[in-house]
């Protein structure tokens, strides 16, 4: 069945596993994805949505260099936001709610449409090592697979264990069955692996809620999306509900407590923090007497509601008594409960930058096989996987993205330089950066770079290009012109904003806090350059960010630069720390566990201090 020998198999059809197969495949090389179950690539096993607080920024950098999440996204979405309009554009973030069962039909279409991808369904149990490379996997079946390199996506699928209450079963999703063997397989060879939870909500018959007792949440009125390329752009959008849990609701799961497998011992993983079930919530936050929780459509036509906010894995009798004492819930049916998951990872320290394997050449890791819980965080890293995989087999040079250069930078940096002990999960604040890793630029700071390595097409690049060039030429219009106090001041003054005596430059009255773009196209000038260069809307909305924040961007511009000269100093491979006797005790054993490529990256690193550095520094000769 398998004669030939793959370039790349990627193990698993995940966000990440998904990703991968396409980036590994649109760059050439002979790609074979395999999955325990075909019919579930791109499933999207927890909410039905993509994007939201920095993981919208991450999808449109995906989008940026070629990968396909945004597009999937856009062809299946039922409802599209920004989130965070009412804070600078550094905090703006894209999120949509998508058609669960269109979602991943796309993807399954975008997959089988791409050249140079193959598939396999069953699952893998083992790996192929030869002289500490890897060069295929066995399957279930006992077949051999032979590869230049693998890509394990496993998701929570690695020795996967379902709880609900005092049940527990084997599993890498409710229907599922777990997968093993790779696990101890790895761990014979030298990995440390841990274990980590999640957990899902339980999803309801949407026919048995009164959504006139629920606080309606619609989408923009003005609906955006999130490729760069020509998407569809929502013309009708389903609507999202609000409710609250209550007192009642949080002593009718209390009685469950007892059973609860998270305070009774039988979960000893950590679960994601930022996203904790309702019974954590409770104990948590015993102040509070109730919580939001936001009832999401699964899709155009199906009545199945995922109840976000509900997260659980307690019994499912007390689920669906409290559950019923919710407003709006009162006459519920549950379509299954919710459940907590346990999984194996493998700490993600033992990777390079480029995600593969410090142990093994060319075997990768990417998604929540390294500690991280999301759609987007698995997708991004799914893709560098790809890329890097392809790259190496083609003898070019690894692509590494910096931490001012993308968010995906800035996760895949954390992971290997910090390492994880809790499911990590990207925010905007974990960015020294964010204000130039907008969700409006990330096509100007990556499709260059994408098409460079082969993966992003010359469309992109081109769309990208005129994007550019019209809000450059836009930006410059504002500098060079000027405008006159009769035309400008009854503007100001209907915006509280002091009123001007001289003409003055656009560039600088616009830069005024209260003054936008919609005022500033009341001028007959600026709405006639407008009109004459038929600019579309992303082009006004990069032109107002570059001008109103263009003091924001240039000093964090210059401070990126400072630090990208430690960025340049490298250490050299296999470096003996040990002759350092300067450095302390901590330092010497972090940084010979981590191996940090750069100064840059040995100066993030946990227990390593300044004065460490300085060490490094001297001992560089700089």
């Amino acid at each position: 069945m398998f004669g030939e020998e793959y370039d790349i198999i990627v193990v698993g059809g995940g966000h990440a596993g998904a990703e991968a197969a396409a980036a590994a495949s649109n760059m050439g090389s002979k790609t074979l994805l395999v999955t325990m179950n075909l019919q579930t690539i791109g499933q999207m096993s927890c909410n039905p949505a993509m994007g939201g607080i920095a993981k919208g920024q991450i999808v449109r950098e995906i989008d940026a260099l070629g990968g396909y999440s945004g597009i999937i996204t856009d062809k299946s979405a039922i409802q599209f936001k920004m989130l965070n309009k009412s804070k600078g554009p550094a905090m703006w973030s894209p999120r949509a709610q998508s058609d669960r069962m269109r979602f991943a039909e796309e993807w399954r279409m975008a997959l089988e449409n791409t050249p140079n991808c193959d598939f396999y369904q069953e699952m893998v149990s083992g790996l192929i090592i030869e002289n500490d490379k890897v060069v295929g996997v066995k399957t279930s079946l006992g077949i051999e697979i032979r590869s230049k390199a693998v890509v394990l996506t496993n998701g929570t699928f690695l020795n996967g264990l379902i709880h609900i209450g005092e049940k527990q079963f084997g599993g890498g999703r409710a229907g599922e069955k777990a997968a093993t063997g790779i696990t101890e397989e790895l761990t014979k060879i030298g990995f440390e692996s841990g274990r980590m939870k999640t957990g899902t909500p339980p999803r309801v018959d949407g026919r048995s809620l009164d959504y006139s007792k629920m606080i309606v949440q619609p989408g923009d009125a003005k609906p955006e999306k999130f490729s760069y390329l020509e998407t569809p752009v929502l013309t009708e959008q389903r609507d999202c509900h609000m409710t609250h849990t209550s007192k009642l609701v949080h002593d009718l799961l209390r009685e469950g407590f007892d059973r609860s497998p998270m305070f009774n011992g039988r979960i000893k993983s950590i679960g994601p923090r930022y996203c904790p079930s309702i019974e954590d919530k409770i104990n948590r936050f015993a102040d509070k007497d109730r919580h939001q929780m936001f009832v999401e459509p699964e899709g155009w036509s199906t009545v199945e509601v995922y109840v976000n906010g509900f997260s659980t894995s307690l019994p499912e009798d007390v689920q669906y008594k409290a559950l019923k004492s919710v407003v709006g819930f009162e006459n519920v049916k549950f379509f299954r409960p919710g459940y907590a998951i346990e999984y194996d990872y493998f700490p993600p320290t033992q990777l390079k930058h480029t995600l593969e394997t410090k142990l093994v050449d060319n075997l990768y890791f990417a998604g929540q096989i390294n500690g991280t819980t999301g759609y987007e965080e698995a997708a991004s890293q799914g893709l560098m996987a790809g890329i890097n995989a392809s790259l190496k087999l083609q003898e070019k040079d690894p692509f590494i993205l910096t931490r001012d250069e993308a968010y995906i930078g800035v996760l895949i940096d954390d992971l290997i330089t910090k390492g994880t002990e809790e499911p990590y999960r990207m925010f905007t604040s974990r960015a020294e950066y964010r204000t130039l890793l907008r969700q409006d630029n990330a096509d100007l700071r990556l499709t260059p770079k994408g098409y460079e390595i082969g993966l992003a097409s010359e469309e992109r690049l081109r769309r990208m290009e005129k994007k550019k060039e019209n809000s450059d030429s836009f930006v410059d219009f504002f500098k060079k012109t000027s405008v006159l106090p009769d035309d400008i001041n009854p503007i100001l003054e209907r915006v509280n904003s002091a009123t001007v005596k001289q003409s003055d430059k656009m560039f600088k009255v616009f830069s005024r806090p209260k003054v936008t773009m919609e005022h500033m196209l009341e001028l007959e000038s600026v709405s006639s350059f407008v009109t004459d260069n038929s600019f579309d809307r992303e082009v006004l909305e990069q032109t107002e960010i570059q001008v109103k924040y263009s003091g924001y961007i240039a000093k964090e511009k210059n401070n990126a630069d400072k630090l990208s000269r430690l960025e340049n100093i490298k250490i050299p491979e296999n470096f003996d720390y040990s002759k350092l006797k300067s450095l302390s005790y901590e330092a010497r054993e972090k940084l010979k566990a981590i191996q940090p490529v750069t100064i840059s990256q040995a100066s993030r690193i946990s227990g390593v201090s300044p004065s460490d550095i300085s060490v490094l520094l001297v001992y560089m000769g700089r």
